[in-house]
């Protein structure tokens, strides 16, 4: 079913403190605005704000390219909305994951429009050979390869999300 463990739950952690470290630093005084991008940023976003140190804010976004597919497919679909209004407060987006670029340069695209004070992007896991539309990506967990990953909130049709680490999900499984 899986290929191989990619990222240890170890090394997990580290990294997501080494994040909430420079986050603290960057908005330290400011009380950002969190906006997890639902469902699998849920867990990053959990740990980030444990380890942030300054004060700020949540909210949480439902949208998706995807579907059950493994290919974004370049349509930004908005499944639930933003609760808090953003005019000139500073917006960190928080994403598992960065493939084509396409979900996170519309929707960034989109929360523009509301006048924030900043928006800023932070990714867990960067898959840059995936890239369609180019995504200024201010906070990297990790780069990885172009292979298709689960766990740690990452899914494949809803399944594989509550795994503690990142493994790589065998092709056998979505190549059917």
């Amino acid at each position: 079913m899986f290929d191989k463990v990619l990222i240890t739950k170890e090394q997990i952690d580290k990294k997501v403190k080494e994040i909430s470290a420079k986050i603290s630093e960057d908005y330290k005084g400011l009380n950002p605005i969190f906006i997890c991008i639902m469902k699998g940023s849920m867990f990053f976003t959990a740990d980030l704000l444990r380890n942030v140190t300054t004060p700020a804010q949540l909210d949480f976004m439902c949208v998706s390219s995807y579907g059950s597919s493994t290919e974004s497919s370049g349509v930004l679909k908005i499944k639930t909305d933003l609760t808090t209004d953003i005019e000139n407060k500073h917006v960190i987006i928080v994403e598992d994951i960065i493939d084509s670029g396409n979900t996170l340069y519309n929707l960034k695209n989109l929360l523009q429009t509301r006048n924030p004070a900043s928006v800023k992007i932070c990714a867990f896991l960067d898959k840059p050979d995936r890239r369609v539309r180019e995504v200024k990506v201010d906070y990297v967990g990790y780069e990885i390869p172009d292979e298709f990953v689960v766990g740690y909130g990452l899914d494949y049709n809803e399944d594989f999300r509550t795994l503690p680490d990142v493994r790589i999900l065998s092709r056998s499984v979505y190549e059917k």
